[in-house]
């Protein structure tokens, strides 16, 4: 049977070292910072394209995989008797070079691979290290990933990988920008910085990231971005000059940047070039750590940039290995240049055999391989600063570990189908998946490493800070850390003291678009501008903060409107000139009907006081003098026994009162009656028991109201806001209206009654004719208190406590003094006229 075998349909010329071994790991890196493509003009096959400009951190970083994979193979306890190899490509910060590469490592280079029946079988490469750019791990993940080739990147950070359903074999050993962005809006919320631009690239690095910052500060309203600009893929100065003057006209002061080295020069260039400064950078990741911006043509407007980068590591032994690396002097291969043989013709400026046309011509040195990299001056060998190495140095492990994971795996008591155990032979890689899923270790430096259900690590940053020295020379120092914890969540670490501003004062800059409100105002919303610009207006009354938070009830905004004062409080009171007053009047009032009372008890067998009912009359004073103390009730502080009692004992005492006269003018009636002949028997009805029994049955009908008032809906202390915004009027709340209206009508009614009557009977031939003096006192009643109802309707706050007051004084001194002023005349003044026949209308003297 003639075996099939797969055929390679074309070749990839690409930048690359390699290593051979039992098992082999793929790995991509950025070892260039740019490419020429050739015009794809789909008529004749394209050119190769060329990578130029040498990433000596890019090299650094595969030649660290090359030394974990080497440490691996000298440790006894990780995959004993199984030798890594390695096949490492250069991306050269190019989409299609990357892809090129990653397909190459997926399916190899070999001319024709044989095969058993058809073309399938173990890959050349069990997993990847790499792509280090968002843009490329996107696009080589979508197709490695149908596979379920496991891909570790150590420096692609867009959040959108973290989408396990689109990218389910991808993994990474730095964390997502969904948390480098929290970071950031950390250190903003630090510094009290809520007024930023942001700058990105146009890639997906770049637009999920603003998308991400965007979201973010929205969610958590720490600030806002004063302007987004995304910034050109090439060199375009015309939109580098736009964007810059954007920058330069802002009033934010902090300029937040994603964007990847070899382009943030052109930004820096057009930032020299029109002389931008006062700025301070935040950098992302990708460009934190440049050497290639850490230049004196930049520093001085770079310096104090605080920038998010890859936690620091130590790796023993690298150093070593670094020095240890020789070109190789007969690499001739169809696949691609050596990446050693690169780096020194770029290290050392010397050409190897055969030297390109006119390169000896033009005075330059041939290299032999012998040079001494130990008197390099570059960042290659310096290993103080493991950032993006130390993410390779995991990443490698980690596919390590799993594999060993694997292969110790127990026949029987396997993950897999039937409890079986995947092996080297017949390697699928999602097994391997399998196990990177759940491949759990801790560094030498102390690091625990696993992933999550998204593939991504635990999740921890260095904050670092460009400091520019007085000589000219750069310092990145360390001065915080971000990470997230299971106790304190995501928790950022300063030490303020150690970070370089780049400023006279040499302080953190103000960046906001309007300075907080001083006391006393409040925040009002521009149109069409971000949240965080904003006017601000003074606070109405009754707010205060520049929140225009309400005061609590009882407390009022001070004159400055900065802080609550408690308002004053009103009411009828007895240290008021108005509540003295009207308490002087009371007692004043209650001590005449006292005085009254006394002469007429003094002078009670005398016939004046007899002839008009004294017994009434004794009731009518002592009512009286009920109703002038009553009006004591309306003065103070209202209290609730107070408020109970105000209108009971105001509205009994004058029903009482009322009763009395009513009672009076009814005997008169009556009398007037039996005068004439055959009416000797209306006064059998009006006698004293029936007189005290009328009395007090009028005035339980109004204790009943006032206990019907009580009970149903009482009266209460109320404070009444409504009148005066800064002060509190205490009054009593009538509670029921409707009981209040009762109470006043049966007063009215039995005042009318009264009047009624004694109109009747004024003019009755008798020589003093008391229902003349009571038609005049009830007039008098009347009229106070039809005036009291709008009044007291109308009056505001305490007034109306005082119009009530002064209506039940003004109606018990009308009733005291024309009831009983003429009668006290006669006792005192005339007492010629206090005789039976003066009072009968005989003998009366002039």
């Amino acid at each position: 049977m003639v075996s099939l075998s797969c055929q390679l349909q074309g070749q990839f010329h690409l930048n690359e070292m390699h290593k051979t071994g039992d098992v082999i790991l793929g790995g991509l890196f950025q070892v260039h910072f740019f490419s020429s493509v050739p015009d794809l003009s789909f008529t004749s096959q394209p050119q190769q394209p060329t990578c130029h400009s040498m990433y000596v951190l890019g090299f650094k970083s595969a030649q660290t995989m090359a030394f974990a994979i080497d440490e691996i193979n000298r440790n006894s306890n990780l995959l004993p008797n199984v030798t890594l190899g390695y096949t490492l490509y250069d991306n050269c910060l190019e989409l299609g070079i990357g892809f090129r590469g990653a397909l190459s490592l997926a399916s190899g280079q070999e001319d024709q691979i044989v095969v058993d029946d058809t073309c399938v079988g173990n890959p050349p490469v069990v997993g990847i290290v790499g792509d280090p750019t968002s843009t490329n791990s996107i696009a080589i993940s979508n197709v490695l990933g149908l596979y379920r080739v496991p891909m570790v990147s150590y420096f692609a950070t867009c959040s959108c990988l973290s989408d396990r359903q689109k990218y389910p074999s991808f993994f990474r050993t730095i964390p997502s920008d969904s948390f480098q962005v929290r970071a950031m809006i950390q250190i903003l919320k630090h510094f009290g910085w809520t007024w930023a631009g942001l700058l990105v690239t146009d890639d997906d690095y770049g637009l999920h990231a603003a998308r991400f910052f965007q979201s973010e500060l929205s969610v958590s309203g720490e600030g806002c971005l004063a302007y987004t600009e995304v910034l050109p893929w090439d060199k375009d100065t015309e939109e580098l000059r736009r964007i810059v003057d954007v920058m330069k006209t802002s009033t934010a002061r902090v300029v937040i940047v994603f964007e990847h080295p070899s382009r943030m020069i052109h930004l820096m260039d057009e930032v020299v070039r029109q002389n931008v400064t006062g700025l301070q950078w935040i950098a992302s990741e990708a460009w934190t750590e440049s050497a290639v911006l850490q230049t004196p043509q930049y520093m001085p407007y770079l310096g104090g940039t605080l920038g998010i980068t890859i936690r620091q590591g130590e790796i023993p032994g690298l150093r070593e290995f670094l020095l240890q690396i020789r070109p190789d002097l007969h690499h001739n291969t169809s696949y691609g240049n050596s990446l050693v043989n690169q780096f020194w013709e770029f290290t050392f400026q010397c050409r190897f055999a055969p030297a390109p046309a006119g390169w000896l011509e033009g005075g330059g040195a041939l290299c032999t391989g012998q040079e001494d990299l130990g008197n390099v001056d570059n960042e290659y060998l310096d290993i103080s600063n493991l950032r993006p190495e130390y993410n390779v140095y995991k990443a490698v492990y980690a596919l390590a570990y799993s594999l060993d994971d694997m292969l110790r795996c127990k026949p029987g008591r396997g993950p897999f189908s039937g409890n079986s155990c995947a092996s080297l032979q017949s390697l699928e890689p999602w097994q391997l998946v399998y196990y990177m899923e759940r491949v759990n270790f801790t560094t030498p430096f102390g690091d625990q490493v696993s992933f999550d259900e998204n593939g991504d690590v635990i999740p921890i940053y260095d904050v670092i800070n460009a400091l520019w020295l007085p000589d000219g020379s750069t310092k990145i120092q360390k001065v915080g850390e971000v990470k997230r914890t299971a106790l304190k969540g995501e928790e950022l670490i300063l030490d303020e003291g150690k970070i370089f501003w780049n400023f006279e004062s040499k302080k953190p800059p103000r960046s906001v678009c309007s300075e907080s409100c001083p006391p006393g105002t409040h925040m009002v919303r521009r149109k069409r501008e971000p949240e965080c610009c904003f006017d601000c207006i003074p606070c109405s009354e009754g707010k205060i903060t520049n929140k225009s938070s309400s005061c609590p009830e009882d407390f009022w905004s001070n004159p400055q409107r900065d802080h609550c004062v408690l308002k004053k409080t009103e009411f009828l009171s007895y240290h008021d000139p108005l509540g003295i007053c009207l308490t002087a009047i009371s007692l004043l009032g209650t001590f005449i009907c006292a005085v009254v009372l006394g002469i007429f008890i003094y002078h009670r067998t005398t016939p004046i006081v007899r002839a008009n009912n004294s017994e009434l009359s004794f009731q009518l004073l002592l009512s009286l003098k009920l109703c002038f103390l009553c009006s004591l009730l309306f003065i103070g502080r209202p209290r609730m026994w107070t408020c109970q009692l105000r209108h009971a004992a105001f509205g009994i005492s004058f029903v009482l009162c009322v009763s009395c006269i009513l009672v009076k003018t009814m005997v008169v009636l009556a009398v007037f009656k039996a005068s004439k002949p055959g009416g000797g028997a209306s006064l059998k009805w009006f006698g004293a028991m029936q007189q005290r029994g009328t009395v007090l049955f009028l005035t339980a009908i109004q204790a009943a109201i006032c206990t019907t008032w009580l009970v149903s809906s009482s009266p209460t202390p109320h404070k009444n806001t409504q009148y005066h915004n800064d002060k509190i009027v205490y009054e009593c709340a009538v509670g029921s209206t409707v009981c209040f209206a009762v109470l006043l009508g049966y007063i009215g009614m039995l005042a009318f009654l009264s009047f009624l009557i004694a109109f009747l009977v004024r003019n009755l031939p008798d020589s003093f004719n008391e229902a003349k003096l009571i038609t005049f006192s009830m007039l008098i009643f009347c009229a106070v208190w039809v005036a009291f109802v709008p009044a007291y309707i109308s009056s505001p706050g305490n007034l109306a406590d005082a119009v009530e007051v002064f209506a039940i004084l003004a109606s018990s001194f009308g009733l005291l003094i024309t009831l009983f002023g003429p009668k006290c005349y006669i006792i005192l003044l005339r007492p010629e006229m206090n005789t039976k026949k003066a009072v009968m209308g005989r003998g009366i003297v002039p």
